[in-house]
């Protein structure tokens, strides 16, 4: 079948829901801009646009070292801990 071309507008919120769903799902580093692809195609998904088992492409064109910045400022706050098998166990709620 040949590729359907579908346009939808996302927000700042929807690509960075994309960009944080990127890199906890699938453990890709993109920047925000590339995370737009996948926003849209999220938000096509959700109106009923793809039938199911049908593959969708979506390209990732720049890697998130293009743009620090962003990731440092929506990184949640790094735990720590002493450099001990106790304290590592219990921070973790192991």
């Amino acid at each position: 079948e040949g590729g359907q071309r579908l346009s939808a507008m996302v927000s700042y919120k929807e690509i960075f829901r994309a960009y944080e769903m990127l890199a906890q799902l699938e453990g890709y580093f993109c920047e925000p801009a590339s995370a737009a692809g996948v926003a849209g195609m999220i938000k096509l998904a959700k109106k009923g646009h793809f039938k199911k088992g049908q593959k969708i492409v979506c390209t990732l064109t720049g890697h998130g070292l293009k743009d620090p910045d962003i990731a440092i400022e929506r990184a949640e706050k790094p735990m720590s801990c002493s450099a001990n098998i106790k304290a590592i166990v219990k921070k973790l709620k192991l």
